[in-house]
């Protein structure tokens, strides 16, 4: 069995720039869910997919009548999202407390444990999740690329171990999650120093007592020493939480069908009636 955790938010995210702008006949933006509709619908009919669970940051409803911005629009669209979500029969975290990736980070490293589960699937592109990597048993799929991550592949990817990745993004930053990281130092510089020093702490202030050759040794100790508070900032920053209060068990997670009477009146609200045939299951 395998059990695949969605990233909702950076699905409609994706979705948002991925799809032409639309609106239902009452005049809400809609093309973010209806991306979200086909793309897990697209998920849903993989054979291997039987046990899924979707997060999703803080469901706002939309104001009526207000001008928004792009970020606005997405997030006004969480709400259609969730139906969406409910409609296909995926179980589903809003998340308003932890973020997404406390929530994932936290099903993977439940889930793994069970010995039912041969692998833990976690969708998504963020790389904080390389963290949560674990052999071949917790691995990350790009969707967009369809690309796994393993274990192996985090190496070749970062030159780090996954239990390293939030000392390696606290130095080389993570734009994504608007870490900057720390001046001077890049991908192959903190790689090779991590390999040698597994920690931050364990980075010496003075590059005359590195035991590891690093083109610009001395510009780097010199940033480090000016910012070490900073990076152990960032680095807490990028580890993600494992101890959110998820109520479920995995077997709350497995897919039993869609809704056909919810999916179809949503399929016709977002002008897309012809989802409803790609829809591998019913549940009712």
């Amino acid at each position: 069995m395998k059990v695949h955790l969605v990233d909702g938010t950076f699905e409609l995210f994706r979705c948002f720039h991925a799809t032409p702008h639309a609106q239902a006949a009452d005049g809400r933006e809609i093309a973010a869910c209806k991306g979200l509709m086909y793309t897990l619908v697209k998920l849903l009919r993989q054979p291997d997919v039987t046990h899924v669970g979707i997060a999703f940051d803080a469901v706002v409803p939309p104001t009526p009548g207000t001008k928004v911005a792009a970020a606005d629009i997405i997030r006004d669209q969480t709400w259609m999202a969730a139906d969406v979500v409910r409609a296909l029969g995926i179980l589903i975290w809003p998340m308003v407390r932890f973020s997404v990736d406390d929530a994932l980070a936290t099903a993977a490293a439940r889930f793994k444990l069970d010995s039912g589960v041969d692998q833990i699937v976690i969708c998504s592109t963020d790389n904080d999740f390389a963290q949560c990597v674990d052999g071949e048993r917790v691995v990350v799929l790009d969707r967009i690329r369809d690309r796994v991550l393993d274990e192996a592949g985090v190496g070749e990817k970062f030159g780090v171990r996954p239990a390293q990745i939030p000392e390696y993004l606290a130095l080389v930053g993570d734009p994504s999650d608007g870490l900057p990281g720390i001046p001077g130092w890049g991908a192959k510089s903190a790689a090779s120093v991590l390999a040698r020093y597994p920690t931050i702490e364990d980075i010496p202030d003075d590059e005359s007592e590195w035991s590891v050759s690093v083109r610009g040794a001395a510009r780097l100790a010199a940033s480090l020493r000016e910012r070490r508070r900073e990076a152990y900032l960032f680095r807490n920053l990028s580890i993600l939480r494992t101890d959110v209060p998820l109520p479920d068990a995995v077997e709350d997670l497995e897919w039993r069908g869609a809704d056909r009477t919810a999916v179809t009146e949503l399929a016709g609200y977002l002008g897309e009636p012809g989802i409803a045939e790609r829809v591998p299951a019913w549940s009712t």
